[in-house]
């Protein structure tokens, strides 16, 4: 059973997603929150494994409150998936930095954002493809100007293939075909370079594939 906090201001809003995902055999809405500080106090009472989190809300937004629950060791089994109205590039770069594993607008039709709960409870990252290069190209270019490296010393050559095809959007099914392996083998090798590189979700992953220059912005899966 896949555990759901909601996180958003509108009563209505939160009241349409309880009503939704609760039809799913396989899911429960264990917790409403309208503020941030809500989301954060029921997050560490419930320990939901996904939560849909509005952007903007009151009394701490969405971004402070991820930020908290994500940072909590006790927490780390959380995921948080960013809801908000529009597409703005600097929301979704937040919401990455902050450690989120993903991003939908508030209109997203009621069969994807099933979905979506599914992809993150399965440890996938879940970035509209319409932004995702460009929002990782931004990030990246960020932290080469504030010299940031990232590390791959302990990185395979197989696991920096995989970690390029994650960077890519790739799955792990879509890894396996293009490079010959089992899917299982391609969650190992993710789950590997996750240990390796002490981050906690695919998302970062996908940052740190960007940052590290093994995808360059503007490359096509």
């Amino acid at each position: 059973m896949i555990r759901i906090l909601l996180a958003d201001d509108q009563t209505l809003i939160r009241a349409g997603f309880r009503a939704l995902l609760d039809a799913e055999p396989d899911m429960e809405v264990v917790g409403e929150a309208g503020t941030g500080r809500d989301a954060v106090r029921l997050a560490t009472r419930e320990k939901p494994d996904v939560i849909l989190m509005d952007i903007r809300m009151p009394d701490e937004d969405g971004l402070t409150a991820t930020r908290k629950i994500l940072s909590d060791p006790a927490l780390a089994g959380t995921r948080v998936i960013i809801l908000t109205t529009f597409e703005l590039d600097e929301y979704i770069a937040e919401a990455v930095r902050a450690g989120a594993a993903g991003f939908l607008v508030k209109d997203t039709e009621p069969t994807e954002l099933i979905r979506a709960v599914r992809v993150v409870h399965d440890g996938d990252a879940l970035l509209s493809p319409s932004v995702t290069r460009r929002i990782m190209a931004q990030l990246a270019s960020q932290s080469r100007a504030a010299g940031k490296v990232v590390p791959l010393d302990q990185v395979t050559e197989r696991e920096r293939e995989v970690l390029a095809l994650v960077g890519e959007g790739l799955n792990n099914a879509e890894i396996a075909e293009r490079l010959f392996i089992t899917p299982l083998t391609a969650k190992t090798h993710v789950s590997r370079i996750m240990t390796k590189l002490m981050v906690r979700d695919r998302s970062q992953l996908v940052v740190l594939a960007y940052e590290s220059g093994l995808v360059k912005p503007g490359w096509s899966s």
